[in-house]
């Protein structure tokens, strides 16, 4: 029983498929038969009888439809209801019908585009006629035969048996499923290659693969033919639904998956779902609604029934008339209904409106950010894209950020800089811009605003590449030695070992990699991709004749080879080896590969021609070479390399080139034999130039080799074919299989490529940091080489404590986490905010959270492999505990699962709202888990992007897309929300106060035809308007004052009490414009329309004017709108009551609004009671904004005055970035290397100078030495602890400068200090006229801006004074980014303090390895 259970399930996993063209007699039993989705395709929801009761069933989802609907329906009941049933039905309806009409306007737009795709046609082999004929794809059934040509789409899942080329190779663009428009690469089944020309009737063989999945990185099964021999399937001979034809004549194919089973119909899951931050909340206010309307009903029904029991039975009223049987009601019955009518009159205090209204003002927002022109990107011609509909207010409340590095701060597109070929270093100097790095060169710029390079730099790329001069005479010295040596019949041998590490390291840049080679001449051609998504890698064979039953044949393969090692190659050529016109172009799926066959094309050894079993490289003096490529072991986040086993053209050995991490690949070399000092020294060389590029923020890779003996392979080749033909653990096995070859490697070299910043990151990081974002960085490259970048692109400041955590085992980053928490908990606990700068709480003071408001000046840096122990259930509370107290985090060597886990930690345990923004398919996972999740088109496909909510060119564009429309959208929405509940409350409570007045009777004096279409029409247009175009700040400001974004991530816009406030408020107003009139009107004659139409009319003046001391900003849109819902109302009541006599007995509303117009007492009211109503949140709001103002208070202030004043006053107020900057440019420090020890860790603290300008900059790689600083203060640790040193200030080169410029050195140590909002050390500009500062100084005169006063000085008066009182004078804006020479001299002029007044705590890095 036990194997019974194991086949069934076994079965259950996989799937087979025969040909359809079988004869009946020779097909199973069809009982027996799985039964298989055609290929039409059906995306709608309804058909045209469904439709009705399956919209209005997912309408009814919503709650409050269902409400609405029983209410409509309790109207219908005589004894409760209060209006015409018709009437109340009206509104829920009208909601209803406009759901409806648009959900059936979507559908039915699927439904065409449905049709359209089901009726292509496509070439389907039949039986009946043996030849391909036409037929629709929805008639293609699994197990058919289709013939594709060139520049036709797949019309399904279809598994490739032949193709025109004669290699059997056929090209797709899978652009309709990942956005890449790059060429992918599929061959033919093995088996298959061989035949001359493919029959589908001679087709026999039975096809088992696995289950339909979405996974478009995978596909297992293998191929059973007649003889019983089986062949293993991979994804290269799959082709997918949706792809395109290209580059290839006609090929065909067997169907494999149809209809809705396909891959690319199995990842279309539509649109994503989620609710907002703000919805929630939204949600919980509704509930108080209803419990608010509940206590209102039954007040009104107890009331009720005192007011009918005070009668009596024999004192009733004449008015109160008894039912059909002559009796009256008892007070109890009578509050039980009036319980229900009161439902019935008072539901407009839920919002019915209010879902259908957001999610028209979100389309909206959403048009208007599509809209923005900022948000273009003119290299790329692509602009932001919104994929969530929803959620567009949580861009303004987000305080975590979660970004990719490679591709997502940087350009992702690779140069090469730097190699090392057998231990000796080769600069590439002329590739670096007068002896700077490009990424130090940059920085300097930005600091004289040159914001676009003008140079040659700017448009260099990878393959302008300038070779070594050194480097090129060896290669072309090894050319020629192969060259005598060729033709002197000598063997390989007599080549140096130095010459051959030369050789071997140009072959491994050229072959090891899947670049394609294209010509202007030629059809592109595609080496085959190896995909990496989540988890092991798809390892296959490229080989078309790998077989087992092939071993001897390959291995005998030297018998045709001559006794000296060379082979007779001249015979042999790729396609494309000869480009004859134009010259080859190459396009990689990883610009680190594009930039490496660029380098190697530089030293005149170029890749000229890729099959699938073979590869061209044309030296310099020996021509093309042609390698016969057996197999490709691909790149995956594990393994952290590929690989690829090829036959040697010169020398007929099986060789294994391998690129990879330096971190793996170091540690699978041969090891030490006694003898091979050489080798180890060139390995000790090798590692310590790898450290110096890491250090230059490089990207480093280390090229190796292995020969295999024919027995090696050949034992090896047995189990990785096994491997190949499995369906169970295939993954697995092939990762295991990879790990057998890839050992005992022989060290060629390594590289360093240079990815450079994206225009902005700097700039950018240091605008959210001041808006109060914590940016994390989850990069899987080095750490030296990521903490570099980091300090370029300004997520770690050089005045900043940097912890870095390394630990070997869980036990050892237990205790490190421990101590560093101690230590910080320790060190800050005392040293809270200096006296003399704690008191400074100028302007838009920045907000932390509170463990992290005087810790702001760390920085955590970690590597993998600790923070896979630090996310270890039992360790991940401390993680996050010290990780929160950071300013910056920098996650190193991390894979797609750990940054996932790393979002939902800080998401789940902080209850913060987060953003993860990436370009790859590995940051994927993160950006899935993240509240929102933005996507970059970039060098790395469009999987980030399709997986986003939003997607951005560039990084740059995230700082609009959050502080000024994530800002805008938040607020509108806040606003408009909290605006809807104060509405119906304010007009529900008029219908209240009358119920005083009329025992409790459920009756109204507003007629109800106002009462129904209040808020649906008359008072719904402005507010509509105002959700979509009001804007409190501007956008100027808003990126100007970053820290204005702290107001929604505080939620300031829609905190609990405000609703409560506005309810408050609503029942204020609603006395009054009830009392008003009342007043007004008594002892009067007037019946209760011409009383209760005014009190209609005063509600809708003072909810519009109401609206418009809440907007903002005033456009002819929102004059329109106002206007028009008066305009409206006026029309329709004069309407209604001029065409109406007898609508409702006895009451009777004809000429009323006539009659009342012409009344002067009707205007005096209406003018009076808003007024009255209004003034009390009018005085409120202006003594508020007068004398406590908020930050954006504040900012619409700096809005108001004159553009000129404005932007003088926001330079002066930027200058903010030059305060408390304790390091200059040339003052930066590089990560501290340290070693472990065998009782304990110890920090060696090394820093290296950065080049402060280009003249006296150096390389850090023209340094061979560097300063070593160690400090007096050592404590002593356990084997599991963390030692802390205190780093000294640097060079005396880099301190002269300092002291020759007459900087201030500070300690910052807090958050308020740290993003001081305004330039409280420079005086304003006395250029500026002082009437043109009225309203400034009224702003400093404010609380916030108390402390402005004292600096904000309108004569010119020198800063020495201030700047030695109170302040710290220090320049990021204007040391960090470089000065100009005349800058510089006026500095020194104005500023004579001296420098060791204000040195009192030094910088220091702290170090836990």
């Amino acid at each position: 029983p036990p194997r019974r259970r194991r086949r069934k399930k076994k079965e259950s996993k996989t799937r087979l498929v025969r040909s359809s063209l079988l004869l009946p007699e020779a097909e199973p039993e069809k009982s027996k038969r799985t039964v298989l989705a055609c290929n039409r395709l059906k995306t709608t929801k309804y058909t045209a009888l469904s439709f009705l009761p399956k919209n209005l069933f997912e309408q009814f989802h919503r709650l409050a439809n269902v409400y609405f609907v029983f209410i409509a329906l309790l109207n219908f009941v005589p004894a409760v209801n209060a209006f015409q049933p018709e009437l109340a039905l009206a509104p829920v309806l009208f909601i209803l019908a406009v759901t409806a009409i648009k959900d059936l306007w979507e559908d039915y737009s699927r439904y065409l585009s449905d049709k359209e795709i089901n009726h292509m046609e496509c070439l389907v082999y039949s039986r009946n006629e043996k030849k391909y004929i036409s037929r629709y794809w929805k008639e293609v059934k699994v197990g058919d035969f289709v013939q594709l040509r060139c520049n036709e789409i797949i019309p399904a899942d279809i598994l490739l048996l032949s193709s025109s080329d004669p290699d059997g190779l056929c090209h797709i663009e899978t652009a309709n499923l990942d956005g890449e428009t790059n060429l992918k690469q599929r061959q033919v089944v093995r088996k298959f290659l061989e035949l001359v020309k493919f029959d589908p009737l001679k087709f026999t063989s039975v096809i088992e693969c696995e289950k339909p999945n979405n996974d478009l990185s995978r596909f297992r099964g293998y191929i059973i033919h007649k003889s019983g021999k089986k062949d293993g399937l991979f994804k290269e001979n799959l082709l997918l639904r949706g792809c395109t034809i290209r580059n290839t004549e006609e090929v065909a194919g067997i169907v494999i998956y149809a209809g809705h089973e396909t891959k690319a119909l199995l990842n279309n899951n539509g649109p994503r779902y989620k609710r907002s931050k703000l919805e929630r909340q939204m949600n919980a206010d509704v509930l108080w609604c209803v419990l608010i309307l509940l206590i209102m009903c039954l007040f009104s029904a107890i009331g009720h029934g005192l007011w009918v029991w005070q009668y009596g039975e024999k004192k009733k009223p004449i008015f109160d008339v008894p039912g059909p049987d002559g009796k009256y009601l008892s007070p109890v019955l009578a509050s039980v209904y009036l319980f229900l009518t009161v439902i019935i009159v008072f539901q407009v205090l839920i919002p019915i409106s209010l879902y259908v209204s957001i999610e028209i003002v979100k389309i909206c927002q959403v048009y208007f950010i599509h809209q923005d022109k900022d948000l273009y990107d003119e290299e790329t011609d692509s602009q932001l894209q919104c994929r969530a509909l929803n959620i567009t207010e949580d861009l303004g409340q987000v305080q975590f950020i979660f970004s990719d590095k490679t591709g997502t701060l940087t350009e992702n597109k690779m140069v090469f800089r730097r190699c090392t070929v057998s231990g000796t270093e080769y600069s590439h100097d002329d590739n670096v811009w007068d002896g700077i790095s490009w990424r130090y060169y940059r920085v300097l710029l930005m600091g004289t605003g040159m914001q676009k390079l003008s140079t040659e730099e700017e448009s260099r790329n990878e393959k302008d590449i300038t070779p070594d001069p050194r480097l090129l005479e060896k290669v072309n010295e090894c050319a020629k030695h192969l060259e005598v040596m060729r033709s002197h019949d000598q063997p390989l041998s007599h080549l140096s070992p130095e010459l051959c590490d030369v050789f071997d390291f140009f072959i491994a840049l050229t072959i090891c990699n899947t670049v394609v080679v294209t010509a202007p001449n030629q059809p592109r051609q595609k080496a085959e991709k190896i995909f990496f998504k989540f988890g092991l890698s798809v390892l296959s064979s490229t080989s078309t004749d790998s077989t087992l039953l092939k071993l001897e044949e390959k291995l005998a393969y030297s018998a045709q080879m001559n006794n000296n090692g060379y082979g007779s190659q001249q015979g042999r050529t790729a396609v494309g080896s000869a480009p004859g016109e134009g010259e080859l172009r190459y396009e990689a799926e990883s610009p680190d590969e594009a930039a490496l066959v660029y380098a190697a094309r530089a030293y005149n050894c170029s890749l000229v021609g890729r099959l699938s079993d073979q590869v061209s490289v044309e030296l310099p003096h020996l021509g093309t070479l042609s390698f016969e490529v057996l197999h490709t072991l691909g790149f995956d986040s594990i393994r952290k390399r590929m690989s690829v086993v090829v036959r040697h053209p010169l020398t007929d050995e099986i060789n294994v080139y391998t690129k990879g991490a330096d971190s793996v690949v170091m540690d699978l070399l041969l090891p030490y034999d006694p003898r091979g000092k050489h080798q180890k020294k060139i390995r000790s060389k090798t590692q310590n130039y790898l450290n110096l590029y890491a250090v230059d923020g490089l990207r480093t890779l280390c090229i190796a080799k292995r020969v295999l003996s024919k027995e090696e392979y050949g034992c090896w080749l047995k189990t990785h074919l096994e491997a190949e033909s499995s369906i169970e653990n295939r993954e697995e096995l092939l990762f295991q299989s990879a790990l057998r070859i890839e050992k005992n490697l022989h060290l060629l070299g390594a590289t360093g490529i240079e990815d450079r910043l994206q225009d902005g990151v700097p700039e950018t990081i240091a605008s959210l940091r001041k808006a109060g974002l914590q940016i994390w960085v989850l990069t899987g490259d080095k750490q030296e080489t990521a903490v570099n970048i980091a300090y370029a692109c300004k997520l770690l400041d050089h005045d900043e404590e940097i912890i870095t955590l390394n630990a070997e085992s869980p036990e050892t980053c237990a205790v490190l986490l421990e101590q560093c928490l101690q230590c910080v908990e320790s060190k800050f606990s005392s040293n809270t905010i200096d006296e003399a700068t704690g008191n400074m709480t100028i302007g838009f003071t920045p907000f932390y959270p509170p463990p992290s408001s005087v810790l702001s000046s760390l920085g955590l840096v970690i590597d993998g492999r600790t923070l896979a122990y630090a996310l270890e259930p039992t360790l991940e509370d401390k993680f996050l505990a010290l990780a929160k107290r950071c300013r910056s985090v920098l996650c190193c060597r991390s894979t797609p699962l750990q940054k996932s886990m790393v979002v939902k930690l800080v998401r789940d345990k902080l209850k913060a709202m987060t953003l993860a923004i990436g370009d790859g398919a590995n940051d994927v996972s993160m950006i899935q888990v993240a509240d929102v999740g933005v996507g970059i088109s970039g060098q790395e496909g469009m999987q980030a992007v399709m997986a986003s909510d939003f997607a951005i060119p560039r990084f740059r564009h995230l700082e609009k897309l959050l502080l000024v429309h994530g800002h805008w959208c938040y607020s509108r929405l806040a606003n408009m929300v909290l605006y809807f509940f104060y509405k119906n409350a304010m007009f529900v409570a008029l219908l209240f106060w009358y119920q005083f007045y009329c025992g409790f009777s459920g009756s109204s004096m507003i007629d109800q035809w106002y009462l129904i279409f209040f808020n649906l029409f008359f008072s719904s247009l402005p507010q509509l308007i105002t959700g979509v175009l009001d804007k409190d700040v501007p956008a100027e400001v808003l990126i100007a004052v970053p820290q204005l974004y702290k107001s929604g991530q505080n939620m300031e816009e829609y905190q609990p009490h405000m609703f409560w406030m506005n309810m408050i408020d609503a029942m204020y107003q609603s006395l009054v414009c009830f009392f008003i009139p009342y007043f007004t009107y008594y002892d009067s004659e007037v019946d209760i329309f011409s009383w209760g139409t005014p009190i209609t009319t005063i509600a809708l003046f003072t909810i519009i004017l109401h609206l418009a001391i809440e907007t903002k900003t005033w456009t002819f849109l929102h004059w329109s709108s106002c206007i028009f819902s008066i305009v409206l109302f006026f029309f329709v009541a004069l309407v209604y009551n001029a065409s109406c006599p007898v609508c409702h007995p006895p009451s009777n509303p004809y000429w009323t609004m006539e009659r009342l117009m012409g009344d002067p007492m009707f205007y005096f009211t209406c003018i009076i009671s808003p007024v009255v109503a209004l003034l009390p949140r009018y005085c409120i709001l202006t003594l508020q904004g007068t004398l406590f103002p908020t930050q954006l208070q504040l900012g619409r202030q700096l809005s108001k005055l004159s553009p000129e004043t404005r932007t003088q006053l926001l330079t002066k107020l930027n200058v903010k970035d030059t305060a408390c900057q304790t390091r200059l440019f040339t003052d930066s420090f590089s990560p501290s290397l340290g070693s472990n020890a065998s009782d304990g860790y110890k920090a060696n603290n090394q820093s290296t100078p950065l080049p402060a300008s280009p003249q006296t900059g150096e390389s850090l790689f023209r340094e061979h030495t560097k300063a070593e600083h160690k400090t007096d203060q050592t404590a002593a640790a356990s084997h599991q602890g963390a030692v802390l040193h205190e780093e000294n200030k640097l060079p005396t080169s880099a301190s002269s400068l300092e002291r020759s410029v007459g900087f201030h050195e500070v300690r910052c140590g807090t958050s308020e200090v740290e993003s001081l909002p305004l330039g409280a050390a420079f005086p304003w500009s006395s250029a500026v006229e002082q009437a043109d500062f009225s309203l400034l100084k009224w702003i400093t005169s404010t609380p916030l801006f108390s402390h402005v006063g004292t600096v904000l000085q309108v004569s010119p008066s020198s800063l020495q004074n201030e700047t030695q009182d109170s302040m710290c004078v220090l320049g990021s804006s204007l040391d960090f980014k470089g000065l100009k020479e005349q800058s510089s001299n006026n500095l020194e002029e104005k500023m004579k303090g001296t420098p060791t007044d204000h040195c009192k705590n030094d910088n220091s890095e702290t170090t836990f390895l």
